[in-house]
């Protein structure tokens, strides 16, 4: 474990469309949600069975129900006494997410979720099978602060901040969903693991700093202590707060990066990413290629390519130049069609002038590829669903 960084003082989003060139954020509060295993470490996990009037040994076994055998009903656990496993599972394992609204698409091999939370506060996620692995884009965050324009989710505010096992909960059921063998089109070689988590979802993550980190360490944590995923298949995303970013470097657990830039220069991302106007473009994909010296793991650059706005040759081609700038082999950009939301003037690039973005980028030596968009017709993008449902 590496040491604890000093904390770092990062915006805290809000509802409240800002001042333009003024970021003032203040996160609204809601109940805090109950407390529950995936929250705590191994010896916090004792202590808390402990505090129940139970032996320690205890929260090793509802650790190996919950992260190893993906168990969620007390009715399952038959190695624990029956005296006394209802009210174990109850105060260890609390009920912190509810299903509202599923949606199927891509013949089954895309499930989009709504979940409502303790409080009311709904979040998405999306499971997504393909031939070689299982991805599951998760939110952390119910809503965002951070107002981006052409965002579902974006436009809809801040409503809170989820708690690490409220993240945790979202990949556990969709393993579980998983292993019920309901989901067509995984791999053949491992059907009931999801191998690769995003977060891509709802909320800027790194906002939510604690949380997203505690859920992290859950994921890769060895099994029975947590679901033991690799690092490599984790993918922190973010508009590029600066300072989380590099505390995220000092962590040593080495989650892909991927920076949601959009635009090459400030001009235009000032508009499309209000964060740009206390760190910008440069600052951003400095944090970036730190992050990339510290980890030695390659970054993710996401570009959403919107009609008019961003998708011009000549910005390729400032891109290109910029992350050149910075070196060779630590870069890889992702073009993304934009999924429209109802109503919105931003829609999708023009094919032909998609191609051309990605290969003028090509041009300059920087690894290209298009992202492949899931679930188009079934509110496909970030927050439509949410948005929807409420």
């Amino acid at each position: 474990m590496p040491d604890t960084p000093a904390p770092v003082s990062l915006p805290t989003p809000s509802t409240a469309r800002p001042v333009p060139g003024q970021l003032t954020f203040a996160a609204p509060r809601r109940g805090k949600p109950p407390q529950h295993l995936a929250d705590l470490d191994p010896a916090e996990r004792r202590s808390a069975v402990e505090a129940l009037g139970m032996p320690g040994f205890r929260a090793t076994q509802l650790s190996t129900h919950y992260f190893e055998r993906l168990v969620g009903s007390a009715d399952e656990m038959t190695d624990l006494p029956k005296a006394i496993r209802d009210e174990l599972v109850s105060g260890m394992l609390p009920r912190l997410i509810t299903p509202v609204r599923t949606l199927e698409a891509d013949r089954g091999a895309t499930i989009k979720s709504v979940w409502r939370l303790h409080d009311g506060a709904l979040v998405e996620s999306v499971l997504m099978c393909y031939p070689k692995r299982v991805t599951i884009c998760i939110s952390s965050q119910a809503g965002c602060g951070m107002n981006c324009p052409f965002c579902a989710t974006g436009q809809g505010g801040l409503t809170r901040n989820v708690s690490t096992a409220e993240i945790v909960e979202q990949v556990v059921h969709s393993a579980r969903l998983l292993r019920s063998g309901q989901l067509s089109g995984g791999p053949e070689d491992s059907p009931l693991r999801v191998s690769n988590v995003v977060f891509m979802g709802m909320g800027e993550a790194l906002a939510n700093y604690r949380a997203a980190i505690g859920a992290i360490r859950r994921m890769t944590d060895p099994s029975p202590d947590g679901l033991g995923m690799s690092a490599r298949g984790i993918t922190m995303s973010t508009v590029g707060l600066v300072p989380a970013i590099d505390r995220l470097a000092k962590e040593g657990v080495p989650v892909t990066l991927a920076l949601s830039l959009h635009a090459p220069d400030d001009d235009l991302r000032d508009e499309l990413v209000p964060i740009n106007t206390r760190w910008k473009v440069d600052e951003a994909i400095d944090a970036a290629h730190r992050y990339f010296e510290a980890t030695g793991r390659r970054v993710s650059i996401e570009y959403a390519l919107i009609r008019d706005m961003n998708d011009q040759a000549w910005r390729a081609e400032l891109l290109g130049k910029k992350l050149n700038r910075r070196g060779r082999g630590w870069v890889h950009v992702n073009p993304i069609p934009l999924n429209p939301t109802p109503g919105s003037k931003w829609t999708a690039s023009d094919p032909k002038v998609e191609h051309e973005f990605v290969r003028r980028l090509r041009g300059l030596g920087i690894p290209t590829t298009i992202r492949d968009t899931r679930g188009s017709d079934i509110d496909g993008a970030c927050g439509q669903l949410a948005a929807a449902t409420a």
